[in-house]
């Protein structure tokens, strides 16, 4: 699959079905995979493939802040600067040369790895979906979006990658479009915060680049899938079909140059534009591309489903961050805390969150635009905690206050008091992958579940599953067990429970 067919808006029935009155939906977490783009690098222009695409009308339109004197007294001066990109490439002799598209037309080209004006277009709609969802029909975001709102209910982040930012950008604006923001008292509307990462620090995705262990593992679990499929029947099958447009003397292989990963990028990239840029026939065979996708799902995913320490490194801090703020809603007062998270991500996060829940049970890639859901519910005749006043002991009372209380979102199941542990009672947690529920296994467990859906997971379950990988200090792990085999020795470590 490569670009997302949304399913139907959701039937009355439906939407009874999966937002029952017994249960009130206290928070949101969407995460989402940017939309179309071009392949991260050129390939098969011996089939036909030009290497610049010209789907970016954006680069007609570029905009950027600049800064100019004014009085210091006053504040920075900023202006905007309009102006028009054009991509510069090396010619056959190292001449520099204009990017062209197979029109031979220097503008609107887009850079490798580009979200392009389909991929934006398709995030839009994504929002405009979300919209819908929770504002339309289920009246738990507010029409209206104010500046408070903007500052304490939201959390908006992107990973350092653009296409993954102005993914985003799209969603959000269709979320709450101009007509649906309040101007403040100055006549401003209120302006969002996006947060962002630098790489070393950025768990939105598996950081590979930034975590060693995890890139050793990666590595191996990368290998392990070379042995196991590329002298197979379903490897003979792709060189069969697609070996002649290989590089002379190279076979399609897991480990190939390109990659097979590579092969089937190019392939989704291309289905997803026009007929421009499109390949021979035959490398959209609907037998061709599943067979590709089964063995890269094994290359790339195979780790979470199967090695505790490949979640922790991989996704664990992630999964810590969004139990995190589960679980500090709860303990929020009635009204705060964040009520709607949107993060801007990448297929390798959507994958890796379900997997290491134990909920990716597919041989397909995520599609372009796929996103998950993750929603908090509170049971209707469950009242919100009362949050007491810390007492102060005769020590603290002569010297000043106590350190605060350890949050209990990062804290194990296992070291929570039976007080904190109450205070999970009554939520559920549920995950909806594009749009369709989704189940962790151990939540299949009786008395971890709402009663008669088990995709409604207690929020102490989850969050005990959670807690087997999440990491207690993740950059510290990341340079630990370098001299340890970076596969797991004996039976899977399998996903999904606790």
């Amino acid at each position: 699959m490569t670009s997302l067919v949304p399913r139907a808006p959701y039937t009355d029935e439906e939407l009874r079905k999966l937002y029952p009155p017994g249960l009130e939906l206290r928070q949101v977490q969407v995460l989402m995979r940017h939309g179309e783009r071009t392949p991260v690098s050129a390939r098969f222009q011996n089939a036909g493939l030009k290497p610049w695409w010209p789907y970016c009308s954006t680069a007609r339109q570029m905009r950027a802040a600049v800064m100019g004197p004014r009085d210091p007294s006053l504040g920075p001066a900023t202006d905007t600067l309009e102006w028009k990109r054009r991509l510069e490439s090396i010619g056959a002799n190292d001449e520099p040369i204009l990017a062209k598209g197979p029109q031979d037309d220097p503008d609107a080209i887009c850079d490798h790895g580009s979200l392009t004006d389909h991929g934006r277009r398709s995030t839009y709609q994504l929002g405009q979906r979300l919209r819908h969802l929770y504002v339309d029909r289920l009246r738990f975001l507010p029409p209206t979006l104010t500046s408070t709102d903007a500052d304490t209910s939201l959390y908006l982040r992107a990973t350092p990658v653009p296409r993954a930012l102005e993914s985003l950008h799209q969603a959000f604006a269709a979320l709450y479009p101009p007509s649906a923001r309040e101007p403040g008292p100055d006549g401003r509307f209120p302006t969002p915060t996006i947060l962002s990462r630098t790489p070393d620090d950025e768990t939105l995705y598996p950081n590979d680049g930034n975590c060693r262990r995890f890139a050793a593992m990666a590595r191996a679990f990368a290998q392990r899938a070379a042995e196991r499929w590329n002298n197979s029947p379903e490897m003979d099958l792709l060189n069969r079909r697609l070996g002649k447009w290989m590089p002379p003397g190279q076979r399609i292989a897991v480990d190939s140059r390109p990659r097979l990963s590579g092969i089937m990028d190019t392939i989704n990239a291309s289905l997803a534009h026009g007929p421009e840029t499109r390949l021979p026939k035959e490398f959209y065979d609907p037998e061709t591309r599943a067979v590709m996708e089964r063995i890269n799902v094994d290359e790339w995913f195979a780790g979470f489903k199967e090695s505790s320490e490949f979640r922790t490194l991989g996704i664990g801090a992630l999964m810590g961050d969004v139990v995190g703020r589960m679980v500090e809603r709860v303990e929020q007062e009635q009204e705060k805390g964040i009520r709607f998270g949107l993060s801007g991500c990448h297929d390798t996060t959507l994958a890796g969150v379900l997997a290491s829940m134990g909920a990716f049970e597919t041989d397909r890639w995520p599609p372009f635009t796929s996103h998950v859901a993750i929603e908090l519910f509170r049971e209707a005749k469950n009242p919100p905690p009362q949050v007491e006043p810390a007492k102060r002991s005769w020590w603290s009372s002569l010297f000043g206050s106590s350190p605060a209380p350890r949050p209990i979102g990062r804290k194990p199941t296992s070291e929570l008091s039976e007080a904190e542990k109450s205070k999970l009672h009554g939520y559920y947690v549920r995950m909806r992958y594009n749009d369709e529920p989704v189940t962790v296994p151990a939540c299949r467990l009786p008395g971890n579940h709402l009663e008669g859906d088990p995709s409604f997971c207690s929020l102490a379950a989850f969050k005990a599953v959670v807690d087997k990988f999440t990491p207690t200090n993740w950059k510290q792990q990341c340079r630990m067990n370098r001299d340890k085999p970076p596969l797991p020795e004996g039976e899977p470590e399998l996903a999904g429970y606790y």
